[in-house]
Formats: structure tokens, sequence, C-alpha cells
């Protein structure tokens, strides 16, 4: 007991430190002053670049990237990542889940730390199919996102596929690292392509995510047997959720890349508490699982379905009651607190306020009388309310979801009693 709870204490208390020196010494903004100029050439430099992809333009192209890119984003992770619980690949959506977090967060710190603007549109003819993608255009540039998560999701699925399943031999290490380098090159090519990035944004997505898949491919067992069967784990993740919000770099202008990360973040702690408290009821290695090499042990795909029948709507209702009850709960708690709060009050006049200033690239004028969500705790209501909810969605709906479908009958029937 005492040796984790010393090494936790030394890593948050080492956190701490860093927000409070980070601050102390304006560690982003001089990281900016070095960083920004040097990606700002690069990305005005590769307009032209960006332009040369864009000539052959066609409505296939732009239909079939645009669909590309929505597979590869964020929603869609989100709503892929219970179809893996559901599964009964329980380690695998652990780790996927705790990855693209991870992911999330180091990405959009770069993001913000270099606040680089993306390839100015006009001349670059910018594709935004979705309102996802429009959200995503008032990021800033590098690293691009898309690609990052690509590499690292792409790279570990690929690695469990083969370490964990009878799936074995040389032909499928060939062409699962084929798959993987098509599927990650199309991204990359596509995300130039749609006008959201510049060749500088994709390689810097692409570098950071090697970076990060070596990393995770190495750490991967600590991390997984610290979630499943570590002490103090749902108190230490929570205390590192809290200090991740504070270590969060400002950028230079407001950017929704804070909001994103927060969303995840919250849906990290979820998964993690909810793991710690169910591990041994519906997380095991010995779960029912689909395409088991035991067909006998598996589940069925009308099971599978049922989960999903049962389990969507289930996610759905937990998402709006409890952002219901956020939202009625945390403006009161800051209030006591006197937790000082401002709220965005213009937001189509924020929106291209940024939207002009990066189109602008460094030379535009300083944003004046619009509202800033701004407060003394660097996070504002509407993040709190969002990080909340999705931590208490994630926890309740990692109860529920394997309910839907137990190893054994007698486990779900004393759970539910």
């Amino acid at each position: 007991m005492e040796g984790p709870a010393v090494w936790q204490g030394a890593a948050l208390g080492g956190l701490f430190l860093w927000i409070l020196s980070s601050s102390y010494l304006n560690v982003t903004p001089t990281l900016r002053s070095f960083l920004q100029p040097w990606v700002v050439r690069r990305v005005h430099s590769g307009i032209s670049t960006v332009l040369w992809i864009q000539s052959y333009r066609h409505g296939i192209l732009d239909a079939f990237f645009s669909g590309l890119s929505c597979v590869v984003s964020v929603p869609f992770y989100t709503a892929f990542l219970p179809l893996l619980f559901w599964s009964g690949h329980g380690k695998l959506a652990r780790q996927m889940t705790l990855l693209i977090a991870f992911c999330d967060y180091l990405g959009n710190c770069v993001k913000d730390v270099v606040s680089a603007p993306r390839p100015a549109s006009p001349p670059v003819r910018r594709v935004i199919a979705t309102k996802d993608e429009e959200d995503n255009a008032l990021e800033y540039g590098l690293p691009s996102s898309h690609t990052l998560n690509t590499v690292c999701l792409s790279g570990y699925l690929l690695h469990y596929v083969l370490a964990h399943t009878q799936i074995q031999g040389a032909y499928v290490d060939f062409l699962g690292l084929v798959f993987a380098a098509l599927l990650v090159t199309l991204i990359g090519l596509g995300r130039i392509y749609l006008g959201m990035h510049s060749l500088v944004d994709i390689i810097g997505g692409f570098l950071i995510g090697l970076g990060v898949l070596a990393f995770w491919l190495t750490y991967d067992e600590c991390i997984d047997t610290f979630v499943t069967s570590g002490q103090n784990v749902t108190a230490f993740w929570a205390a590192l959720s809290l200090l991740l919000l504070f270590a969060y770099p400002t950028p230079e202008l407001p950017t929704p890349s804070f909001e994103y990360h927060t969303a995840f973040n919250g849906v990290a702690l979820g998964i993690v508490a909810g793991v710690q408290q169910t591990y041994h009821q519906f997380h095991h290695e010995s779960v029912p699982r689909l395409f088991s090499p035991q067909p006998q042990l598996g589940i069925t795909i009308p099971e599978f379905v049922g989960r999903m029948v049962v389990g969507i709507p289930t996610i759905l209702i937990v998402k709006f009651c409890s952002k219901a009850l956020a939202k009625w709960i945390l403006p009161v708690v800051s209030n006591t607190l006197g937790i000082p709060i401002k709220i965005i009050i213009e937001m189509g006049n924020y929106q291209k306020l940024v939207q002009n200033r990066r189109n602008d690239g460094l030379s535009s004028s300083y944003f004046k009388g619009n509202a800033f969500f701004l407060s003394c705790v660097h996070v504002d209501v509407e993040r709190r309310k969002n990080f909340v909810a999705i931590f208490r969605l994630e926890l309740l709906c990692d109860e529920i979801s394997f309910v839907l479908g137990p190893v054994n009958k007698g486990v779900v029937e004393n759970s539910l009693s």
C-alpha cells in the first residue's frame, strides 16, 4: 500500500509543481515565440502544395475524403468504443479508450502551444461536410489530430489482433502493415485535399503519433495492470484528470481544443472508475467475446445486436440526464465556492473573430468587447459540466453495458438485487 501511494503522490506532486512553475516562468508563450514563426512560414509556403493537390478536385473525391475523415474522427471513436466493450474485448476497449484520450490531450496541447493557423481560405478551398468538421476548422493546425489518431489507433489495433488472436503468419503481418500504412496515407492526403491542413501539420501528426504509439506499446501492459488491479486507482485518476485540466496550455486565442480534451478526459476517468468497480464481474479475461476461437464460449451475433439495441438508448438517456443534472448543480457549486464565471455570450461573433484571426496569420488585432470563457481556475462552467457529465455517463454505462450479456446469469442476478 505504501509503495503505490508514494509514486502516485510523487507523480501528482510533480504535475502540480509543473503547473505552478510553467505559469510563473511563462513556458507556453516562450515556446510559442520559438515555434510559431517557423511553423507559420511552413504553412504559408505549403499553400502551393495544397492548391496543387486540390487541382484534382472532383465530387467523388470530396465525398470520399469527407467520409474517411468522419470514420477516424473523435465522434466516430466515441460511438465505436462502446461496441468494443459490448463485444467482450474489454482489454482492447480499455486500451483504445485511454490511448485516444492520451492522443487527444497531447495533440491538442501541441496545437494550442504552437497556435499556428491552418492554410488560409481563400485561396485554399476548404471542404466542410459536417458540423464536426466545422468545429475542427476553429482549432489551430499543427499537428493534424486525424493523422495522429490514425497512426496510434490503427497501429495499436494491428498489434492487438496479431498478439491476442489466432490470426498469425508473415502474410498477415505484411497485409496488416500495408493496410495501416494505406489508411494513414489516405487520411493525411485527405486532410490536405479538404483544405484542413498543410503538409507540415500532417508530418507533425505522423511523427508525434509514432512516438505515442511506441510509448504505448512499451507500457500498455503496465497501464492495464494498474487500471484493473492497482491500488488507489480511482482516486489517483480523478486527481490526475483534474490536474490535467489546469496543466493544459493557454492558446493564443480561444479554440474548442480544450473542450474536446476535457470530454475525453471525462470518458477516460469514467471507464477507469467503472472497470475498477466491476472488473471481476464483467471485464476479466474469461468474459465471452465476439469471434472467440472457442465458439461455445463466445457470444453470438444476435446477442451482440441485443446489447447494442439496449445499450445505445441507455447511453443517450444517461447522457441527457447527467448533463441536465450537471447544468443545475455546477453553477450552484461554483457560486457557493466563490469561483468567478464568465460565459461566452456572443458565440457567433466569437467564431467569426477566431476564423478571421486564423486567416490573417499573426497580424490580426486583439479581441475587444467580446466575452471569453475565462475564470480564475482556467476552466469555465460549461467545460466542468461537460467533464462531470461525461464522467458520470461513462461510469454508469460501464456498469450497465455487460449486464446485457453476462458471463453467467447468477452474477447479473446478484448484481441487480
